[in-house]
């Protein structure tokens, strides 16, 4: 804690000495601020005026000293009565705006000691009596920081909303008062009250706005990391506040998903602590990177980096005991925890024991607040885990506790209800239901199917009352779930259509789950969605599935497709006006089937939409969901490689599974072209290449993928006096290989579209490209370049000649002039990418691309193909969009059949790369 020397003492009979001490008080405030900054109202208060000073008692100077060396030296039982004298003394001498301040500074005190319902009788009572004086300058200045302290009491017990509707008053008195440094303080504290709302991307605008960083989205580049790092190295005693804005930045960043962003900024506030020696600071700044490390290491596993998966892990254990070590009792249990969840996944058994009995001992001596009774909950959680050997023993998908003996069992349980009780005593809903709501997962674990769902039931109701739609969800899960397991199957699917139904309502907000819950999108969104479809595509009893429930499970599957692309850019995606596909091919297309295959753990569920007709339903039984996951990525590793001799048979599996049961349908209905929206791993697999023993399918129909049941604005295209802007890099750059024929490739484009521009190497810079885009209404955009798409992001980019330009880069541009223009790119192509390899939902990024780019139709590369069957592709697919009878989808059948019928090219790696998303009109 900042602590003011002792010598500063007020004396009402000389006017000189107030003075002096104003100016030394005056210059130690610029060097020692701090988000406690609040216990210093009195010193501010009686700066405003040397009348004030004058007539200040010796008796009531003598206490607010006290008080104020009390609370420093963190003796706050001691502290409590004298602010309570130097209350009533200040009442007694109807000194109200001392008296106001002294309640705040006790207010705060009885925080310290998480006496809540006393902190808050001070808070009001404090300012009852600022609302009933005149409005003046010091009388605002005081009600701002009292704001301030009400804000911080809410937000520690759980009232995060209340927190953000204070701190906010607050900030409109300092911006009227012209105060920027606690307006910048006050910046800080509202953001950790939006992310506590889950408001995530306002958070981070706000932390962005505290540094001077103004008008943009949740995004700061290396340049001016480094730039704040310097300056804050340089200049930390005048801009403390800026470097805690700074650190809760990395933080912020982590949660919604930017890791790379969050460790950059995270490793430059630690430099900045380590340089001023500022243990706290360093301790808390360590526990975030750890937990970025963290992020970062679930992310390796998920694109199968196995190695450096493991380093991130190592680098997160090494940096929470450090954090460990050099923190306080609540940060050294917050560090603890998140180790032993570490130790656990590397099967570590012992050390985890021994760390889990450090942090038993720890929770006893600390008083509570709300991250305190998280930490119980998640020690409850690390124990039963422990006991079972079984890392994560009690995720949502498969809670298990089967090996727990029964004392572990019973601590377990009295940590959970003691949670359950000090929210309560908070009277904080939230935190209650996340209490009670992992009692109920415990019970299900167990089996004990009445007792869980009595649990589950009181989350739910709570969750309801603390307006946590992101925890609401997760207890209606629980409790399909436990209805499933009763053979309840009715009652069941009404639980999972509600659990979606809230998801649904939480859009871009998926983001907003509680960080100390471990939220992934794979392991607490994506399940709700397929165990739902699982259900309703279950037959009850002897009875066939229903056509309604087969439009259900088309809509959620939908709905997840939609929420897994906001999940990839953290944000709404489809903000156009899009039209329902079964509208396109009943209006625009009569010969177009759309394929839905739906990969379940037990099954393929095929669903197919024949023109004019009602939907039809197959399904393909399987063993093993991991083999046939492995048959899948063998068969996409074997169309990387131009002669691998194991892409037949597979291809021909594949089809067994997915097309064969509706062949016979299929050939009847006299379709020609067949619209996928493909499902989990199949989305990284080309239809066009499976086979049914005789022709691949590329040789009887037409091909497209569409990310949604939705489309914008789907119109054929035209090529008459279509612009097209191409751009493309033949000469090699660092670690990416030459592509000799791009320059070739370009050329022929040009004939075949005579109103293009070309940006070839050394003119396809990032701010070449973004001066050429935003100067004409480009239809066609053609990239002839590097690239890689990926499950993640910041993983996904195509190279310019200087530089990457990533997808949210990418897409920000196209879009920001789609708006400027009101027009829209038709036809997208990006003809040198590939998926990343290892990544098992790479083509996400793809279809990521895709639909935020604003483009109608994207074609592009699954993998990296030889850039001379590329050329010969490209001008044979832009010659038959000539054709005004052929769609998008005919001309890229066509420019495929021609590399197929070429014994050059022949093999499916040279013509099977290219997949058309979106309209094929």
């Amino acid at each position: 804690m900042n602590k003011l020397p002792k010598r500063f003492q007020m004396r009402s009979n000389n006017q000189g000495l107030v003075n002096k001490a104003l100016q030394q008080i005056k210059s130690i405030l610029r060097l020692k601020k701090s988000l406690i900054f609040v216990i210093l109202l009195f010193i501010l208060s009686l700066s405003a005026s040397s009348v004030f000073a004058q007539n200040h008692s010796p008796e009531a100077s003598q206490l607010v000293q006290q008080g104020k060396e009390l609370y420093n030296s963190g003796q706050y039982t001691k502290a409590l009565p004298i602010w309570q004298q130097a209350s009533e003394t200040f009442g007694n001498k109807n000194k109200p705006l001392e008296q106001a301040m002294s309640l705040s500074n006790l207010s705060l005190t009885y925080q310290q000691l998480s006496d809540w319902e006393k902190a808050n009788k001070a808070i009001t009572k404090s300012l009852d009596i600022l609302h009933s004086l005149k409005t003046t300058k010091e009388q605002q200045r005081i009600l701002a920081k009292t704001l301030d302290i009400q804000g911080q009491s809410q937000q520690k017990t759980g009232q995060s909303q209340a927190a953000l509707n204070t701190w906010q008053q607050a900030a409109q008195i300092y911006i009227n008062l012209e105060d920027r440094d606690n307006k910048t303080i006050n910046q800080i504290n509202q953001a950790q009250a939006m992310q506590d709302l889950g408001l995530y991307p306002r958070a981070c605008q706000t932390l962005l706005l505290s540094l001077g960083l103004e008008n943009r989205e949740c995004y700061i580049s290396e340049p001016e990391i480094t730039t704040l790092k310097q300056d804050l190295i340089n200049n930390y005693k005048s801009n403390i506040q800026k470097a805690k804005a700074f650190r809760s930045l990395g933080n912020n960043l982590r949660v919604i998903g930017d890791f790379q962003q969050s460790q950059q900024v995270l490793l430059a506030s630690l430099e900045i602590a380590q340089h001023w020696n500022l243990p706290q600071d360093e301790s808390k700044t360590l526990l975030n990177l750890g937990n970025t490390e963290r992020a970062l290491a679930i992310s390796s596993a998920e694109i199968r980096d196995i190695q450096q998966s493991e380093t991130y892990r190592e680098q997160a254990i090494i940096h929470y005991q450090k954090a460990a070590e050099l923190s306080s009792t609540f940060l050294q249990i917050q560090a603890q925890i998140n180790q032993v969840e570490l130790l656990l996944e590397q099967q570590n058994w012992k050390k985890s024991e021994e760390l889990l009995r450090q942090i038993h001992t720890n929770l006893e001596r600390v008083l509570i607040n709300k991250d305190i009774i998280y930490a119980k909950i998640n020690y409850a959680k690390n124990l039963i885990c422990l006991k079972q050997k079984e890392p994560n023993c009690l995720n949502a998908q498969k809670p298990n506790s089967s090996n727990v003996d029964e004392s572990s069992y019973q601590e377990a349980v009295q940590f959970l209800e003691t949670a359950s009780q000090d929210a309560e005593n908070l009277q904080d809903k939230r935190t209650r239901s996340y209490a009670i709501g992992i009692m109920g997962r415990l019970l299900e674990s167990r089996q004990e199917w009445d007792k869980a769902n009595k649990y589950t039931q009181q989350a739910l109701y709570d969750s309801w009352q603390a307006q946590a739609s992101d925890l609401s969800y997760q207890w209606q899960w629980q409790q399909a779930r436990l209805l499933k397991a009763q053979k309840q199957q009715q009652k069941a699917l009404f639980a999972y259509s509600q659990a979606v139904n809230t998801l649904k309502s939480l859009r871009s907000d998926l983001v907003s789950l509680n960080p100390e819950i471990q939220f992934t999108f794979r392991e607490s969104v994506e399940p709700v969605y397929r165990e739902y479809v699982d259900l309703l595509l279950q037959p009850i009893e002897t009875t066939e599935t229903s056509t309604e429930n087969l439009q259900l499970a088309l809509l959620t599957i939908d709905s997840l497709q939609l929420a897994e692309l906001e999940n990839f850019f953290r944000l709404v995606c489809l903000d156009a006006n899009p039209v329902v596909i079964d509208e396109v091919t009943q209006q625009n297309d009569p010969t177009a089937a759309v394929i839905y295959p739906i990969f379940l753990e037990d099954r393929f569920e095929i669903i197919l939409k024949l023109p004019q007709q009602e939907l039809r339903h197959y399904t393909t039984p399987i063993e093993n969901k991991k083999e046939v996951e492995r048959i899948l990525n063998r068969l996409t590793q074997s169309l990387t490689q131009a002669n691998s001799q194991e892409t037949l048979p597979l291809a021909q599996q594949v089809y067994d599974w997915l097309l064969r049961p509706a062949q016979e349908d299929l050939a009847q209905s006299q379709v020609k072209t067949l619209i996928f929206v493909l499902d989990s791993a199949l989305r990284n697999l080309p239809m066009s290449v499976l086979h049914n023993g005789q022709q691949y399918l590329i040789e009887q129909y037409s091909i497209a993928l569409i990310p949604s049941l939705q489309l914008i604005d789907p119109k054929p295209f035209k090529q008459q006096n279509k612009r097209a802007l191409i751009a493309g890099l033949s000469e090699a750059r660092g670690k990416f290989a030459a592509l000799p024929f791009v320059r070739q490739e370009l050329q022929q484009i040009q004939t075949q579209v005579p109103r293009s521009v070309e940006l070839l190497n050394q003119t396809f810079t990032n701010e070449g490209f973004k001066n050429t885009v935003n100067s004409a209404p480009f239809s066609v955009v053609h990239l002839a370049t590097h690239g890689q798409f990926s499950q993640k992001a910041d993983q996904t980019f195509i190279l310019t000649w200087d530089d990457r330009l990533n997808v949210n880069q990418l897409n920000n541009l196209l879009r920001s002039r789609d708006i400027e223009r009101n027009s829209s790119i038709e036809l997208l192509v990006l003809s040198a990418c590939e998926t990343l390899t290892g990544d098992s939902r790479a083509s996400l990024g793809l279809a990521g691309v895709a639909v935020r780019a604003g483009a109608r139709s994207t074609l592009a590369t699954l993998w990296q193909v030889n850039d001379q069957a590329t050329t010969i592709l490209m001008e044979r697919f832009y010659g038959a969009l000539k054709d005004s009878t052929l769609t998008k989808a005919d001309a890229l059948r066509q420019a495929q059949l021609g590399l197929l019928n070429d014994p050059v090219y022949k093999r499916p790696h040279f013509w099977a790369a290219y997949v058309l998303l979106g309209n094929w009109l």
